[in-house]
């Protein structure tokens, strides 16, 4: 996780890992400026997704485009760093329309310092944001329909510069990734969605650092399709290990671990929607892997390193994401400043390269799917900007829609609920 500072890595022109600049500061609450929106003709989705809510009980749970269909304004959350030079003064709030892909700004969030990564409760009602700081910190925010969304508290994750955080399926548990420390944290979530005092953390102690790293660093901490077991990927240690959730107790217990070659530096994985598949990005060695997971034993399997599309140049694969049928594969680098387009083949065992896209920015930190998946968010770093994407559903091709929207040190781009009203749970 950069901020494109810093002292060089284990690639000779890499940018440095991380440099925290400027004290924790406070999380008291400020209000944010209301949205207005305009609404288009909605269309209907086209399928619906799988997900779970308890430890190895899946369900199937509605599309959320089917709920909110494409046409309606919603909410867009952007993630940035606030004690970065020109950066942000909190959590960017804005609006866009699905059909055009049009992103308005409506205010800012602020209380919650430097929110370099933002997730949401399955309901919708409650947005989460690490603090990555030396202290590291989760905030909970109630979502309202009008745009006052409210702070709830603020807890330590028991680690330094936490970069990732995700909602267990359950919708009982939060789980960040500490960089800094190489460690994993979890916090209870309660029936408000305010974070009760951390259960868990658990520090990334073997194998030991890869080549040109001096500790390990938890850049990723995911929940498998089924619920069953948790991934938190290690850039430090090139390992990705996979851990079960006590549900009652809130701790983690290791039951694997896949070990990646030496100086990789994986970042990210996304699963395939079969949970048979995931799909890794390694930032430091420039590529990508696509790993057998095996659903009874948590235990992943990484395969041969493959093209990013980067040709050989400088370049730090970020984030994969995956549609929803499982055809195609968009991966977000770097350097490159283009978003990798792949078609899924095999059932998910297979990756087979398309093209490269640019992503009309600079440094594309993270991207991610709207729930209708007809539009594509990538949130690029170093222009202060989110570029949007119309996305061919049959054939995986993207087409700018409109100009980037100015956001600074945009560094998350979330797509939330509908502008005017936030799902009941």
């Amino acid at each position: 996780m950069d901020r494109g500072t810093g002292s060089a890595g284990a690639r000779g022109s890499r940018p440095g890992r991380r440099r925290f600049i400027g004290a924790l500061a406070g999380a008291a609450a400020a209000g944010a400026l209301s949205s207005t929106a305009a609404c288009a003709s909605p269309e209907p989705p086209d399928r619906d997704s799988t997900d779970s809510t308890r430890e190895g009980s899946p369900r199937k749970d509605p599309d959320p485009s089917a709920a909110h269909p494409p046409g309606r304004e919603r909410q867009l959350f952007v993630g940035t760093y606030t004690s970065q030079e020109g950066g942000g003064s909190g959590i960017t709030l804005a609006t866009y329309d699905e059909t055009t892909g049009r992103v308005t700004g409506t205010g800012t969030l602020g209380g919650v310092p430097d929110p370099s990564y933002l997730a949401l409760h399955p309901s919708g009602r409650t947005l989460y944001a690490v603090s990555e700081r030396d202290k590291g910190q989760v905030t909970a925010v109630a979502l309202s329909p009008g745009g006052k969304h409210e702070v709830l508290g603020t807890r330590g994750t028991g680690g330094a510069g936490p970069c990732h955080l995700s909602v267990h399926p359950s919708g009982r548990w939060l789980l960040s990734a500490n960089y800094r420390s190489g460690s994993v944290a979890v916090h209870p979530i309660a029936a408000s969605g305010a974070l009760g005092e951390r259960t868990d953390v658990v520090r990334h102690t073997s194998p030991p650092p890869g080549p040109g790293q001096e500790g390990p660093h938890a850049h990723q901490i995911v929940t498998s399709p089924d619920g069953r077991h948790i991934l938190a990927v290690d850039l430090g240690n090139d390992t990705v290990y996979t851990y079960r959730l006590d549900g009652d107790a809130g701790t983690l217990r290791r039951v694997s671990q896949a070990i990646l070659r030496p100086g990789a530096g994986p970042r990210h994985l996304a699963f395939h929607p079969s949970g048979r598949f995931a799909y890794l990005a390694n930032e430091v060695d420039d590529t990508v892997v696509v790993c057998a997971y095996d659903p009874g034993t948590g235990r992943l399997t990484p395969g041969e390193p493959q093209s990013t599309g980067s040709g050989g140049g400088t370049n730090y694969p970020a984030q994969f994401v995956v549609t929803r049928e499982g055809r195609f594969a968009f991966l977000a680098n770097r350097g490159h400043n283009s978003l990798a387009r792949y078609a899924v083949e095999g059932g998910g065992a297979r990756l087979r390269l398309l093209d490269t896209v640019p992503v009309r920015g600079d440094f594309p930190r993270h991207l991610a799917l709207s729930p209708s998946e007809r539009l594509l968010f990538t949130a690029n770093q170093k222009s202060d900007s989110v570029s949007v994407f119309h996305v061919d559903r049959r054939g995986g091709g993207l087409r700018p829609a409109g100009e980037p929207f100015a956001a600074p040190a945009a560094v998350c781009a979330l797509p939330g609920p509908p502008a005017d009203r936030v799902r009941a749970s």
